[in-house]
């Protein structure tokens, strides 16, 4: 049977088993945050002072608003509607925001081609069945959104509003998970003794958690699925043992009439209980933030068989039991544990911290999965990334945020060292991150899925209305706790938009001062150029035009390679970029310059190769191109550029079977039948050799291209590194020059290097630095 019968988008390769097996990691990566909701939010709805009264309002008030609230956020929204809206598989705030930018043009990033848009993952189906009134609105709005540059800000501003929010939420749901936990052991022990160790415990599983990290999310998925089901069996069994024994009929308080009955007797305290309330669907988020770590069909599939039925019964046997119990302490005992049978209160407890621990695991995925994001399309400073997994690209670890999330986590438990003020905190940052999304999805019903723009609005009015109804309470708690939420989300904000303030001035500055082609034409008779052999490589931003530190290089020693290829490694907003379109090989000036253009092109969830494999893939590129060049149906895609550049669309050298391909340090001895071969013969330091076919023929020039080529490969590889440094003009006002000057240059220092850059040989590479003013 298909899933595709019942869900969205098709995993059409995936067989059943391997559905499962997703389905049963993500019960420990993606759910963890959103099982453990138990544990606190009841302690948080009626800490706004609200005494549960023999009519039971109360508590069916709060029962109500919960049941309601995972059916129409969780389920409805995120399971059967935002998940649809998958960038190629990947979720996340920011990966609607960059659905958005392919269909609209609002690329962020400055060196964005018209060719980057005939990529097979940037092109989007688009719905046969709409009506000329969607379409034009849609095409209204477009063009609306492309010509203003306000709207686009806006855009990009909300879209890092989201995710900051993310980003802070990766800070406080450990927190508030582990204490809530760790809060139980207040029914088995004196309060002296109790606040003496509730903190240090919570601590010391905090910084544990983040220590596991590095493993990854595959092997922890697998270490912390069983714990989860084991967590969903036990609140499960508890939550129909309370139902049955306590109060069998509190089904009844499922009706939305018991949510007007709550706010009416309690009023201003009810809504603000609302904050604490919305905690129920803490977690819902990573069901789309983590989605490029599974598939969409296991999410949906667990959330639907497992967790949702399993948080419904738990939720309603704490109600069971709280209508019966109304002399309970509303300050501290009336939280999970009381409803809790004594007898296996101790075993549920050590179930507990392990869920908790597991539930911080899932926001946490979730952050590093969009910090990449972010980074790969020019909104964070670069940091390390580290795959985890060979088969899996999406699972990442970056040690730099992992310690960075670790220290802010254990400063907000040992300052808070209260669930209140840590719900008021997290919960302020979930529903702001819920608002982003719908706003963003609004978009997307419009813009990309070519729906009916009342049905976009339908979507904001209805999720929008909601959330905005937790919003306003959970910001009414700002001096109790919520300002953490926002100070966390601004200071990653300030981060994230200087970044990328910063690198689109630096790369105006590069394209503003860029030299002509007809300048290195012209220059060589004048001064003397040499041409030394080898291939050099000049690592640049431009994807056209000669560099301006090329030209200050090349004025001050005169001297090149035979083979110069001016290299492009930029990344795309898509997730995937096919390795049979990863590279744009141009020619740079006439033939016999032997100058070239080389624009690889990465996914922001692609993992770039070790250098000995992508020198091997650029040579045979460029080896390719040559072979391919004049003959007119091969199939390549082309685009012409400012300075009349033909771009060939060139694969890997793995995809390239019938194309060049290239043999190195092997035996001449033996000969591969079908196919000519070029080889230099003399004793070189490194023999290269390379395969072409034997159709179409190719006439001497295009050979002795060829055997030039090789020759330059045999010489070795020299790396020309540009550095641009931007400072602000003089007479510029003084915000930019605070953010040029110092913001911007104190994370460029502190950032890391382009990847490509780490691998390369230091003897082999020659650094030029230059300064532009902006």
């Amino acid at each position: 049977m298909d899933p595709s019968l019942f869900w969205g988008h098709p995993e059409k390769r995936d067989s059943w088993r391997a559905i499962f097996t997703l389905a049963y990691q993500s019960l420990g990566v993606v759910y963890g945050d959103l099982s453990t909701s138990p544990l606190y939010v009841y302690k948080s709805a009626f800490a706004e002072n609200i005494q549960n009264s023999e009519t039971n309002e109360e508590v069916y008030g709060v029962l109500c608003f919960v049941f309601w609230t995972l059916t129409l956020i969780p389920l409805l929204k995120y399971v059967f509607i935002v998940l649809r809206a998958d960038d190629n598989g990947e979720g996340g705030t920011f990966a609607l925001y960059s659905l958005l930018c392919r269909h609209a043009r609002l690329s962020s990033l400055p060196n964005h081609q018209l060719a980057d848009e005939e990529l097979s993952a940037y092109t989007t189906d688009r719905p046969e069945t709409q009506t000329t009134a969607n379409f034009s609105f849609s095409s209204c709005l477009k063009s609306t959104l492309e010509k203003c540059k306000v709207l686009q800000r806006v855009l990009l501003v909300l879209a890092l509003i989201g995710t900051c929010m993310v980003i802070g939420d990766g800070v406080l749901s450990p927190a508030i998970s582990v204490f809530s936990a760790v809060s139980g052991l207040e029914l088995s022990m004196a309060k002296e003794h109790h606040q003496y160790i509730e903190v240090p415990l919570a601590c010391g599983i905090l910084v544990f958690l983040f220590a596991l990290q590095h493993y990854g999310t595959h092997q922890v998925g697998f270490l912390f699925a069983p714990v989860v089901i084991v967590w969903l069996l036990c609140i499960s069994a508890i939550g129909l043992y309370n139902i049955f024994y306590w109060n069998p009929l509190v089904y009844k308080a499922l009706s939305p009439y018991y949510m007007f009955k709550f706010l009416k007797k309690t009023r201003k305290q009810g809504w603000m209980a609302l904050g604490g309330i919305l905690l129920c669907v803490t977690g819902s988020e990573a069901m789309f933030a983590d989605l490029g770590h599974f598939s969409q069909f296991s999410i949906q599939l667990a959330f639907t068989l497992v967790v949702y039925p399993s948080l419904v019964l738990a939720y309603m046997g704490q109600a069971a039991y709280l209508s019966q119990h109304h002399d309970l302490d509303n300050d501290h005992r009336i939280g999970f544990y009381v409803s809790v049978p004594e007898k296996v209160r101790w075993p549920v407890l050590a179930i507990a911290i392990l869920a908790a621990v597991v539930g911080s695991q899932a926001i946490i995925t979730g952050t590093f999965s969009i910090i990449k994001q972010c980074s790969a399309l020019g909104c964070f400073p670069r940091v390390k990334i580290i795959h985890t997994s060979s088969k899996i690209h999406g699972q990442i670890y970056i040690p730099l945020i992992n310690w960075i999330l670790m220290i802010l986590c254990l400063a907000v438990t040992i300052g808070f060292r209260d669930t209140k003020r840590l719900g008021n905190a997290a919960g302020l940052a979930v529903i702001t991150v819920m608002l982003v999304s719908t706003c963003l999805m609004s978009l997307v019903v419009v813009l990309c899925w070519r729906k009916s723009v009342f049905l976009a609005m339908a979507f904001l009015f209805f999720f929008g209305s909601i959330e905005a109804l937790y919003f306003s309470a959970s910001l009414m708690k700002f001096l109790e706790g919520a300002w953490v939420a926002i100070a966390l989300s601004l200071t990653f904000l300030v981060v994230m938009y200087v970044w990328h303030y910063g690198t689109v001035k630096k790369y105006e500055a590069d394209v503003e001062n860029k030299v002509p082609i007809n300048w290195l034409l012209s220059i060589g008779p004048k001064i003397g150029i040499v041409r030394v052999r080898g291939i050099g490589l000049v690592h640049t931003e431009l994807v056209s035009g000669i560099p301006a530190i090329f030209s200050h290089f090349v004025t001050n020693l005169p001297a090149f390679h035979q083979i110069l290829v001016f290299l492009c490694i930029k990344s795309v907003t898509v997730p995937h970029v096919r390795p049979e379109e990863r590279f744009l090989v141009g020619r740079v000036g006439p033939k016999e310059h032997r100058i070239y253009r080389c624009i690889a092109r990465y996914g922001y969830r692609d993992m770039h190769k070790d250098d000995l494999e992508f020198e091997r893939d650029l040579s045979c590129s460029i080896a390719e191109f040559i072979r391919s060049e004049g003959t007119e149906c091969n199939g390549f895609r082309h685009e012409d550029l400012d300075d009349n550049e033909r771009m060939t669309v060139i694969g890997t050298s793995s995809t390239q079977l019938d194309g060049v391909q290239m043999c190195e340090n092997e035996a001449y001895s033996s000969p591969i039948v079908g196919t000519s071969e070029i080889r230099k013969s003399e004793t070189m330091r490194k023999r290269v050799r390379f395969v072409v076919p034997e159709s179409p023929k190719m006439d001497i020039d295009t050979r002795g291209e060829l055997e030039e080529l090789m020759e330059a490969r045999e010489a070795g590889m020299a790396f020309i590194m540009g550095h641009s440094y931007v400072k602000a003009k003089k007479g510029s006002g003084w915000m930019k020059k605070v953010v040029i000057n110092y913001g911007y240059d104190l994370l460029r220092k502190n950032s890391r290097g382009p990847s490509y850059a780490l691998s390369i040989p230091f003897a082999s590479t020659l650094e030029v630095g230059m300064v532009y003013y902006v």
